[in-house]
């Protein structure tokens, strides 16, 4: 089945005071890039959290976000009366030794210094972790079911390039046989214009003959090709077969390029293009191919 790393999930819960939201987004990469932003009170779980998408995305340039508003404020802080006496002793004993007055509002710069206020502190218990946990898990899913349908799409593109140079292929034996009788005229005008055909070795000029049919035969090139593109569509059904897919349209490159060279027939040539021009489209999509 195709898959592409293009896709998109989500997923909400309530647990204690908060209301959690999640969202996973992934782009096409080479290798699995992990994005995780998690707010101080999920931090504890980043390592779970990393493994779960490892598994469950294989590949491909992966954001995890995290957003949480609290519902029930029963949240509290409370003022540090140590670290603010300890604050107004040090003050006092400042202004003493600098003969300031002490009748200024100590206690009031104090509460003005760092580490006045203490927050009770947000924690998750292990049934609210395994909640947040199964709920990435359903945001991964539908971003699997994402990459379904956009590997469908794909999948289908990708089959119709293929079927166009396929088509191009079978086009090409139209103009293959014309090429060598275009050399052969092209020798014995030659021969006529600068009139040495009395001069002329019939087994020499079949040899060259046979020499330029040798290196105008395009059969192997062919059978290479399509070869290549039968086993391109059947990869196309296995699972993670992007980089595989990216092989073999390295080895259909070379083919067609190898045809372009051997062409000698600007028809041919012009079906070389518009094969190069989709196998092109085919590279540019297959890298969005988990």
């Amino acid at each position: 089945m195709t898959l592409s790393m293009t896709g998109f999930g989500k997923s909400e819960f309530t647990i204690k005071n908060f209301h959690v939201n999640i969202e996973i987004r992934s782009l096409n990469s080479k290798f699995l890039d992990l994005s995780v932003k998690l707010p101080n009170i999920f931090k504890e779980l980043d390592y779970p959290i990393r493994k779960l998408l490892k598994e469950k995305l294989k590949r491909g340039k992966v954001e995890l976000l995290i957003h949480y508003e609290k519902i029930n404020l029963t949240h509290k802080s409370f003022l540090n009366k140590d670290k603010i006496i300890a604050y107004h002793n040090d003050l006092k004993e400042i202004s003493e030794k600098l003969s300031y007055s002490t009748d200024k509002d100590l206690i009031g710069y104090a509460l003005q210094l760092p580490d006045i206020i203490l927050h009770s502190k947000e924690t998750l218990d292990e049934k609210s972790s395994n909640r947040v946990i199964n709920s990435i898990e359903k945001a991964c899913n539908k971003l699997i079911d994402f990459r379904t349908k956009e590997g469908l799409a794909l999948e289908k593109e990708l089959v119709q390039y293929l079927n166009n140079i396929s088509k191009n292929l079978i086009a090409i034996t139209a103009y293959e046989e014309d090429r060598l009788t275009k050399v052969k005229d092209k020798l014995l005008k030659a021969i006529d214009e600068s009139k040495l055909k009395s001069l002329v070795d019939e087994k020499r000029l079949e040899q060259e003959l046979i020499y330029y049919s040798e290196r105008l035969d395009v059969t192997e090139e062919k059978v290479r090709l399509n070869e290549h593109c039968s086993h391109f569509k059947e990869v196309l059904k296995e699972e993670e077969s992007g980089k595989k897919l990216g092989f073999i349209t390295q080895e259909m490159g070379r083919e067609i390029n190898t045809l372009g060279s051997k062409a000698n027939n600007i028809n041919i040539q012009k079906l070389v293009i518009n094969m190069k021009d989709d196998l092109e489209k085919i590279k540019e999509q297959v890298l969005n191919i988990l």
